[in-house]
C-alpha cells in the first residue's frame, strides 16, 4: 500500500548549479534490510538471520524476517522509484536466496525473483545496479570458517558466476562487495555485526579473502561479458589528526591505513601499504597472502563505488578516555587499539555521525589524485534522523539539507576534475538498520512496519525535483 506524495509546491531550481547531462541519479537498498520473506522461495539462513535471532545482538530483538516485505511488494516499490524519476536502482542479491548453502547449483526460484525485479526496472527505464554481496553470507559457509577461510573467496566467485549467468543479459552494472571493511572488522573484529566474532587476526584475514573473492568474481564476469561495468564499493573516510603533534599524526596514519588504504591499495594498485603490514605484524603474519593473490585483487575495474557518511578525527591515547561507540571500538581496529576517536561538537545525525559534507569532496579528490584513473560513483550517502508522521505526511528538513550539502560537494568535486558519474541516495526507504534494528530511519520514503504503508517524505519530493532539473538551487 502506498500513500501518494503531497503535491506541495517545490522551489524551482537554478540551472547554474547543474550536473553533467549523463549523470546517473539513483537510490540504494540491500537485500536483508528490505526483502523479508526470510524462509520463502528456497531461501536459507544467512549470518544475519542467525545473528538477529541471537538474544542481545540486535536492538529490541528486531530481525529482518519481514523487513519492508519488498519480496512481495517490489512492483509497488518500483512504481515509487518511477515517481521519484530514478535513473538507476542499486540493490543487492541475497546469496542464500540464490544459492542456498553457499555452494552447488542455483536456486531457480530465488533467481526468478531477481529476474522479475530487473524486468520491472527495465520496463520503467530504471538501470539495474546489482551488488552481489551486502553482508549476507550463507550460514553454512560461516560454519565452515567464514571469510577468514580462503575457500570462501572461491565459493563467492562461483556464486558470482552463476548469478551473472542468470542476469547478465539484463544487468550491465555489477558490484562485487559492499563495504568489505564492515564485513571484516565489524563482523570478525569487534563482533558488533554478523557473524559476531571478535578476533583481530580473523578480521585481517577476512579482509584479504573478501578482496580475493572480489578479484576472482571480476575475472569470472569479465571473461563472460567484457563489456559489463564491474566494480566494488568501499566505505571511505577522510582521517584528520586532532592536532599537529607527532602522536596525533601517527594516529591518523594508522586509522587511514586500516579504514582506507588497506582496501584502496590492493584493489587499485595491487599491493598492500608497507606501513599497514608493519602495523598488523603482531596481529597476523600475512601468511594468508599467497603468491598471485594481489594480482587477482588488483584486476582493473570499470567503476569504483564510494560510500560516504562522515569523517574520522583521531588522536593519540590519553589515560581514562571514555569508551568508544561500537563501530569505533578498539577491537574494530586491530593494531591501533590505543588510537582515540575525537568528537568535535558539530551537528550529528541520529546515528551520532558528524555531518561533514566537505569530507566528501576530500575523499573524491584524493581517490582521483592518488590512484589510477577509474570512473567514480557515490553509491551510498544519506542520514538517519527522527521522522514523524503528521497528518499523513513526513517532513524531514534535516535530511533534505544533508542531501543538498552533499550533492553540492559532489558538484564541487566534478568542477575540480573528478570523474564522478553518479549518486545513489541511501536509502530509498526506511529499513532494518543492522544492529540498530528498526530504530533508525535513513529512508526518503517512510515505512510503517506494521501496515507496510509507504509515505514519500519531503526529501523524496525534493530529490525528485533535483533529478528532473539535473541541478540544485543557487545558494
Amino acid at each position: 500500500m502506498t500513500k501518494p506524495a503531497d503535491p506541495q509546491t517545490i522551489p524551482l531550481l537554478d540551472e547554474r548549479v547543474t550536473f553533467p547531462p549523463d549523470f546517473l541519479w539513483g537510490a540504494a537498498t540491500a537485500a536483508y534490510q528490505i526483502e523479508g520473506a526470510a524462509t520463502e522461495g528456497g531461501r536459507t539462513p544467512s549470518i544475519w538471520d542467525t545473528f538477529s535471532d541471537t538474544p542481545g545482538k540486535v536492538l529490541l530483538g528486531h530481525t529482518g524476517d519481514v523487513a519492508c516485505d519488498h519480496y512481495h511488494r517490489f512492483r509497488d516499490d518500483v512504481r515509487l522509484m518511477t515517481d521519484l524519476g530514478l535513473r538507476s536502482y542499486r540493490f543487492s542479491v541475497s546469496w542464500p536466496r540464490v544459492q542456498p548453502g553457499g555452494s552447488g547449483p542455483a536456486n531457480q526460484e530465488g533467481l526468478d525473483f531477481y529476474r522479475r525485479l530487473v524486468d520491472e526496472l527495465l520496463e520503467n527505464d530504471i538501470e539495474p545496479w546489482l551488488t552481489l554481496y551486502h553482508w549476507d553470507l550463507p550460514q553454512p559457509l560461516e560454519d565452515a570458517g567464514g571469510w577468514p577461510v580462503r575457500d570462501t573467496a572461491a565459493r563467492f566467485a562461483d556464486y558470482a558466476a552463476l548469478t551473472h549467468a542468470a542476469l547478465g543479459d539484463r544487468v550491465r552494472y555489477w558490484t562485487t562487495l559492499n563495504e568489505p571493511w564492515c564485513s571484516a572488522f565489524l563482523g570478525y573484529g569487534s563482533g558488533a555485526h554478523a557473524p559476531g566474532r571478535s578476533d583481530g587476526g580473523d578480521a585481517v584475514r577476512a579482509a584479504h579473502h573478501l578482496m580475493l573473492g572480489h578479484g576472482l568474481a571480476v575475472q569470472a564476469i569479465r571473461a563472460a561479458r567484457p563489456d559489463h561495468e564491474l566494480g566494488v564499493t568501499l566505505n571511505l573516510y577522510p582521517v584528520t589528526p586532532q592536532s599537529d603533534t607527532p602522536g596525533d599524526r601517527d594516529a591518523a596514519r594508522r586509522i587511514d591505513g586500516l579504514a582506507n588504504r588497506i582496501f584502496l591499495d590492493p584493489i587499485l594498485r595491487g599491493e598492500y601499504p608497507a606501513d599497514v603490514i608493519e602495523d598488523l605484524r603482531d596481529v597476523t603474519g600475512f601468511a594468508h597472502v599467497h603468491d598471485g593473490d594481489l594480482a587477482v585483487i588488483g584486476t582493473p575495474l570499470s567503476v569504483l563505488g564510494i560510500n560516504y557518511y562522515s569523517r574520522h578525527v583521531v588522536a593519540a591515547p590519553v589515560e581514562g578516555a571514555e569508551p568508544e561507540p561500537y563501530w569505533r571500538a578498539p577491537s574494530s581496529w586491530p593494531g591501533s587499539e590505543d588510537v582515540r576517536f575525537v568528537t568535535r561538537g558539530i551537528p550529528v545525525t541520529d546515528m551520532d555521525w558528524e555531518i561533514d559534507a566537505p569530507g566528501l569532496v576530500e575523499i573524491l579528490r584524493r581517490v582521483h589524485d592518488e590512484y589510477p584513473e577509474v570512473p567514480l560513483y557515490v553509491t551510498e550517502n544519506g542520514a538517519a534522523f527522527v521522522d514523524r508522521v503528521v497528518d499523513g505526511r513526513v517532513d524531514d528538513p534535516e535530511r533534505l539539507a544533508y542531501f543538498d550539502a552533499h550533492l553540492r560537494a559532489c558538484h564541487e568535486a566534478i568542477e575540480a576534475g573528478v570523474p564522478l558519474r553518479g549518486y545513489f541516495a541511501w536509502s530509498l526507504m526506511d529499513n532494518f538498520e543492522w544492529a540498530w534494528g528498526y530504530t533508525k530511519r535513513f529512508g526518503m520514503i517512510h515505512v510503517d512496519y506494521d501496515s507496510q504503508l509507504r509515505i514519500p517524505k519531503s526529501s523524496a519530493r525534493w530529490y525528485a525535483e533535483v533529478i528532473r532539473r539535473n541541478g540544485l538551487a543557487a545558494q
